[in-house]
């Protein structure tokens, strides 16, 4: 049986992950991490991955980002697998993150849904074809409680979409303060919050007389939560040390 640290479990998403390992007899969370502290759970929970003295297959995080370097310290010193699906890193901490990959796997992604890395794949293959005379906006909706902005994910598409252009490129967020005609090489990159939308990414193509829009929609966090589970059982099988993302699960 696949055993399972949850960091963050006391977290929305913490809670959803805990019930889809709840429900699979394939999996058992042997403990979490949570700087709340001990809670009224089927698992010990500690403020500090350094507390923990057992032994887990890997760490799925979604907490924040402060909590990175505890998690890197404990990975490292243990040989524990992580899945890392927080969002909002520095690129200091990403960089952090690719240095302790070479000591052991970690699979990292802005977002574990299956639907949103084919939409990237999607992205991609259209700003191969389209890019150069199309101009490419993403808007993106979370929930109120959402702190980062823009999310993860619309970096993630900016990034697979400026990846498959064939000129330069560079990010735009919002346009209040910028008061031009839309440059060729712009990536428009919008933020929207409020109440209580899981999130939703729309890309659009627009060029002359012509409009391509490709878009996302999460109904509920367990599509998230589900993924990490799925990116926990394939990360704790390898044992070369490395980044792994969900390209891995797409395949």
């Amino acid at each position: 049986m696949l055993k399972i640290i949850i960091s963050g479990c006391s977290g929305h998403m913490g809670r959803v992950v805990e019930a889809l390992c709840l429900a699979d007899p394939a999996v058992e969370v042997t403990a979490g991490f949570d700087v709340i502290g001990p809670t009224d759970r089927d698992f010990p929970v500690y403020t500090s991955p350094a507390l923990f003295q057992g032994k887990a297959d890997a760490v799925i995080d979604f907490s924040s980002p402060a909590a990175l370097d505890g998690l890197l310290d404990f990975a490292k010193n243990t040989h524990t697998s992580l899945v890392l699906a927080t969002t909002g890193y520095s690129p200091e901490q990403i960089a952090q993150v690719g240095a302790a990959a070479l000591e052991v796997p970690i699979f990292r992604s802005a977002n574990m849904s299956l639907g949103i890395n084919v939409l990237l794949e999607l992205v991609k293959k259209a700003s191969s074809i389209l890019g150069d005379s199309y101009d490419i906006e993403i808007v993106e909706r979370h929930h109120r409680r959402k702190v980062d902005a823009p999310s993860g994910t619309a970096l993630m598409i900016a990034d697979a979409a400026a990846a498959a252009c064939r000129h330069d490129t560079e990010y735009v967020y919002e346009r209040h303060s910028t008061r031009r005609p839309r440059d060729k090489k712009e990536i428009g990159i919008s933020a929207l919050r409020g109440g209580t939308i899981v999130g939703e990414h729309e890309i659009i193509f627009a060029g002359h007389d012509e409009i391509m829009e490709i878009k996302h929609t999460a109904l509920s966090r367990e599509i998230f939560a589900q993924g990490a589970v799925e990116a926990a059982k394939f990360i704790a099988g390898v044992e070369k040390p490395g980044l792994y993302d969900m390209s891995c699960l797409v395949k």
